[in-house]
């Protein structure tokens, strides 16, 4: 039996990791009218005298994540009414085991006021009581409000598990007039929100996970019952089909099994065969009609040219996807053009290592791509230089404003041969490439991004490092293009594995030129401005790092905090420093916005010392990636380990202990590192990079926010790291998680347990007896 439930416990957890990203209502339409219902609920608004109570399920069963989605829609669903004394009131009603009115529908006359307080309501917890919140409505109405003078509208937000009658008050409520919308959330029962909604029972169920959707139909609804006219002119309400699932777990019998059983005679055992049942998760469908109202809009007279797809952008504007070979114009004209401004250098490689054959590959590689993405209105100007032993710019930037003049002078470039020099090129044109010839007159205001391109097909024979930070310094974009064989070289030089172009055969280079430019033209810098993200940078601090280092560390990490939204309901970030002693300088929840973070981070001390990195990891763990210490259940959580590698001998294990709780661990090593060690402590390659110095840190630092950034975007655990405080037990339960406590109380054992506390002092009255008095003040 318990090899049983732990296999259906295994296949509860496992189901829960693809659940998040399923579609509980589908709606069957083409993608381009999901946008229009998308874009027409940001057009509706009702400013009529209409009272709305807002009823969410506040249950266990909806958990504290579901209940914020709750929120959520709710405070959208506040956006598209005009909320005043003589228009539209709101209150809201939570329940759970006993209705919580949480404001009356009088006590705000603001949407700003409505909405806020909405967002500060606090999930209670316990059962789903929803027919208790039903008689509460039918004994005192909707608090608040005008009782029949307008329309009533009641706005419940469950999951549908409803743990008592609610078919009886349901129908008593509709019959006194009360309009009753049922949104589903989480996993809903869609049978219990049939029984609540009203009638036509399709146009008044909701999905509260498509906040959109939700609205438009709730909003299409209340136009449809001429209770406010929502809808902006020219819009119109369709019919659709949609889907709804249900998820329900049942019990099946899949075979026999054999079993053993004994007989009142003496060493007698008999064999049967007996049903082997087990439980499995199931979804069962509802198929519906779903009306949504849809408004025309600019991409409804097809735009775009030449296969062009148009793209909305907000309501009344669009602009065109084109296909390679199109796109001089805004609607797809037959030209392809580099639409970003950029001063452009391409150095070719033509030394001997690259051999004549080489040279006249690259050549008609940049030719082909100047022929397909370069044009008089491309606003990007072009320098080519080539390279061996000697560095030349045979066409300047801004020579030629026509292609076909910058076709003749490509053509006139002759082989060279010589050492491959790369170190002295990039230094040599970051001087003297970028000098424009612009016509009298004319500036370029801001100044356009600076970008080279190597084109070269053998490894340098000089160093590259020092040209390559040099131009870097000068705000140079670099771009590598080689053969495979030329990868390591080329990242070294470009800082970044994602600005390298390899290439296996001729013919497949010529296959990299949409890939070349849309490198080009893919300056921003990386951020994670939407990513919730819990962040902790551990430091080396010790002697072997130096005070000086430590401060380019430093500024590392106060440069990469900026491509961080930091806020609590965004990126966290938290600072751990090490040496002869590990430091916590601030927790993840100390500094909420970004000027408070940077000061603190200026202020993270230097140690010295000798260190272990492995401590220090064990005491990420153990102080610092917390629910007390202000890490958040469900956000993505990452430590960033930035060292020499000295002292990390012991740090392997804790960093496998991190990443078995769903804790990333990202090691960045500078100088001469141990590559074997830190690799292990990273755990692969995807998790280590490696600095040649202190001094290179800032050249990687786009790098660095990319691979977190792709942390920041994967499905999290629940329960990993645990949220549940005092040796509570995470359990994942639909999507969601439940804590279960010992001695303690609270959705995350945190509020010890007052019956458990009493019991406890009367057990040292007993045990005690002369020393009451003591035992009670220990306890205090």
């Amino acid at each position: 039996m318990n090899l049983i439930l732990f296999l259906e416990a295994v296949c509860v957890f496992l189901f829960g990791q693809v659940l998040p990203s399923f579609t509980f209502q589908e709606l069957y339409a083409s993608q381009e009218t999901i946008v229009k219902i998308s874009a027409a609920s940001q057009l509706m608004h009702c400013s009529a005298a209409l009272d709305v109570l807002l009823a969410l399920d506040g249950s266990h069963s909806i958990g504290k994540g579901s209940f914020e989605r709750s929120k959520y829609f709710a405070i959208k669903l506040c956006d598209a009414l005009a909320i005043g004394p003589d228009r539209v009131r709101v209150g809201v009603l939570q329940f759970s085991s006993a209705p919580q009115l949480e404001f009356s529908l009088d006590s705000f006359s603001t949407q700003e006021e409505v909405k806020e307080k909405i967002k500060k309501i606090i999930f209670k917890g316990g059962s789903t009581e929803t027919g208790l919140a039903l008689k509460y409505l039918l004994h005192k109405g909707f608090p608040g409000g005008r009782n029949s003078s307008v329309p009533q509208t009641l706005v419940i937000v469950t999951d549908g598990k409803s743990q008592g009658d609610i078919a009886l008050p349901a129908k008593q409520l509709k019959e006194k007039g009360v309009v009753v919308f049922a949104v589903g959330v989480k996993f809903p029962r869609w049978t219990e929100l049939h029984t609540l909604a009203s009638e036509p029972k399709d146009q008044y169920m909701l999905s509260a996970e498509h906040v959109d959707d939700a609205t438009n139909g709730l909003y299409s609804t209340l136009s449809s019952l001429a209770i406010c006219n929502a809808t902006a002119p020219g819009c119109r309400i369709e019919p659709h089909l949609c889907e709804r699932k249900t998820l329900e777990t049942i019990r099946e019998v899949t075979g026999n099994s054999l079993c053993w059983r004994g007989s009142k005679k003496n060493n007698a055992v008999f064999s049967s065969l007996c049903p082997f049942s087990s439980w499995k998760k199931v979804f069962i469908t509802h198929l519906a009609t779903c009306y949504r109202t849809v408004c025309p809009d600019p991409c409804d007279s097809q735009p775009c040219q030449n296969g062009g797809t148009c793209v909305l952008e907000g309501l009344d504007k669009y602009h065109c996807l084109c296909p390679i070979g199109f796109g001089g114009e805004a609607n797809c004209a037959p030209k392809l053009s580099l639409e970003c401004s950029v001063n452009l250098l391409f150095l070719l490689d033509s030394s001997s290592g690259t051999t004549l054959e080489g040279f006249l590959q690259a050549k008609a590689f940049l030719k082909r791509f100047v022929q397909a993405v370069v044009n008089m209105d491309s606003p990007v100007d072009v320098a080519v230089a080539q390279y061996s032993q000697e560095v030349e710019i045979p066409i300047q930037m801004g020579q030629y404003q026509d292609v076909p003049s910058l076709m003749k002078s490509l053509d006139r470039m002759r082989f060279t041969g010589g050492a491959t020099l790369t170190g002295r090129a990039l230094e040599y044109v970051a001087d003297h490439g970028f000098r424009a010839t612009l016509p009298s007159g004319e500036i370029h205001d801001p100044q356009p991004q600076r970008v080279v391109v190597l084109l070269t097909d053998s490894r340098s024979q000089d160093l590259v490092a020092g040209p390559v930070r040099y131009a870097r310094d000068q705000k140079l974009f670099l771009i590598g293009v080689g053969s495979e064989f030329l990868r390591a070289e080329l990242e070294e030089i470009t800082g970044n594995p994602k600005q390298v172009i390899t290439y296996s055969n001729p013919q497949d280079l010529f296959n990299k030129i949409p890939e070349l430019q849309k490198k080009i033209c893919s300056l921003q810098r990386p951020g994670c401005q939407s990513q919730s993200l819990d962040l902790v940078f551990l430091l080396d601090a010790s002697a072997t790092v130096g005070q000086v280092d430590f401060t380019k560390v430093r500024s590392f990490v106060r440069g990469s905090s900026l491509q961080f939204n930091i806020n609590r309901d965004v990126t966290q970030i938290g600072l751990v420093v090490y040496g002869s002693r590990v430091q916590t300088t601030f927790a993840l929840d100390t500094h909420p916005t970004s000027s408070n973070l940077l000061q603190a981070i200026n202020q993270a001390p230097y140690v010295g010392g000798a260190g272990s990195t492995g401590s220090a990891l064990l005491h990420v763990y153990d102080e610092v990636m917390t629910v007390q210490k202000g890490a958040r259940p469900g956000v993505s959580k990452a430590v960033v380990v930035i060292t020499e590698g000295t002292g990390t001998e012991d740090a392997v294990v804790p960093a496998q202990k991190l990443r078995r709780n769903g804790i990333s661990v990202l090691v960045i090593g500078v100088g001469p590192v141990l590559k074997e060690t830190l690799l292990r402590l990273a755990g692969s390659h995807d998790f280590l990079i490696h600095v040649p110095s202190y001094e290179d840190l800032e050249n990687y630092q786009d790098l660095f926010i990319e691979r977190i950034c792709e942390e920041a975007r994967k499905p999290v655990n629940l329960c990993k790291p645990s949220p549940c405080m005092n040796d509570g037990t995470c359990i994942l339960q639909n999507g969601s998680y439940r804590c279960e406590c010992r001695g303690w109380e609270g959705p995350h054992c945190e509020n010890n347990d007052i019956t458990a506390y009493q019991t406890h002092i009367k057990l040292g009255v007993v045990i005690l007896g002369g020393f009451v008095a003591l035992e009670a003040r220990s306890q205090n």
